[in-house]
């Protein structure tokens, strides 16, 4: 079966006009927004929330995020700043969903959308985002939401006159920095750039972050041993994948918050084009990719049923591992063979 062609990442031309169109609906709203994002949330999903939420009670609404927050972020809210899982409506709730298209309800978390019955605003940058929510703005060419949400603030702290602060700017230089490698790959253009330093001058503190994001629990050395002893090269040395299962967790110490950044790691392999973290659950496997590029790391997870960018995608599949990794094989001979890197 032929895989879906999932969405070009070109730009939105109607951005401006998309992010204003958000920007007044949110200052128009008098109740509740809730603010929520995805599953295993990274820094954009997390500085993306805090920095609408932070804007949103700068300006005098009532905004409050729900997420389980992983441990290598937690130095990122204040005390009760985000919630664990909502479990009833308040009355008269906007539903704000970053960083993750809220039709697909299995990667959406802090709340039971299905439940939910008002508007929904969904601002992402994923381009197999299916772009049906009430309101909002979706653009792939964004290098990360957070930038997005950026915008949407300074239209918002205009129209209050209230000051950007270093709370506000923080949250939203994490979720550029994270997203784009500190500034390494290839979604760092000069806009992005620009916008960063004009978060600096807001107070961002970029030195800070790198700090706090480059600490590391002990059990992560610890289960680092477990991820480079499952290390394997394949498709002639193109692809190297590791996988980590709950034996693995349990000699380590470790707990599956703390596996997210491996994938990384590994990516760092001389000659690889792509770089593959199987998170195996036993009748789940989460799948985690990077790309240099040449290859469609999005391609590849639409194949499989999930989605995401081109350098950078994922799948959750149910199944065992062995299947997984064999449909995760065939995604890939197909993807090499479209780039020109196999016969």
């Amino acid at each position: 079966m032929t895989a879906p062609t999932p969405p070009q990442n070109i730009p939105n031309p109607d951005y401006a006009a998309q992010i204003q169109a958000v920007a007044d609906h949110l200052d128009a709203h008098t109740g509740p927004v809730v603010i929520v994002a995805h599953v295993d949330p990274d820094g954009d999903a997390l500085g993306s929330c805090l920095g609408l939420q932070r804007t949103l009670r700068a300006c005098g609404k009532e905004a409050q995020t729900y997420m389980e927050v992983p441990h290598y972020l937690a130095f990122l809210p204040q005390p009760g700043e985000v919630l664990p899982r909502l479990e009833s409506w308040p009355e008269g709730a906007l539903l704000v969903v970053l960083d993750v298209d809220n039709n697909d309800a299995a990667r959406v978390a802090g709340a039971d959308l299905s439940s939910f019955t008002g508007s929904v605003i969904n601002v992402d940058h994923h381009g197999t985002n299916k772009r049906q929510a009430s309101l909002g703005v979706v653009d792939p060419s964004q290098a990360a939401t957070a930038g997005m949400v950026a915008d949407i603030a300074q239209v918002l702290l205009e129209r209050s006159d209230q000051p950007w602060t270093p709370e506000i700017a923080t949250p939203l230089l994490t979720g550029l920095n994270t997203d784009t490698g500190s500034f390494r790959f290839a979604n760092t253009t000069p806009a992005v750039l620009r916008q960063a330093a004009s978060l600096v001058e807001h107070g961002a503190r970029l030195a800070w972050i790198n700090d706090r994001l480059s600490q590391n629990p002990p059990r992560y050395y610890a289960l680092l041993k477990e991820v480079l002893g499952s290390m394997a090269f394949s498709h002639g040395g193109l692809v190297v994948t590791a996988r980590i299962d709950a034996e693995m967790l349990s000699r380590a110490g470790a707990e599956w918050e703390d596996v997210e950044s491996y994938v990384n790691t590994i990516r760092s392999a001389e000659g690889t084009e792509l770089a593959c973290l199987f998170k195996d659950y036993g009748s789940r496997v989460k799948v985690s990719l990077r790309s240099r590029g040449r290859v469609s790391a999005q391609n590849i997870a639409v194949a499989l049923g999930g989605g995401g960018h081109v350098p950078a995608a994922g799948a959750s599949v149910d199944g065992d591992y062995a299947a997984v990794q064999a449909a995760f094989d065939a995604a890939v001979t197909t993807e090499l063979k479209r780039a020109g890197l196999t016969d």
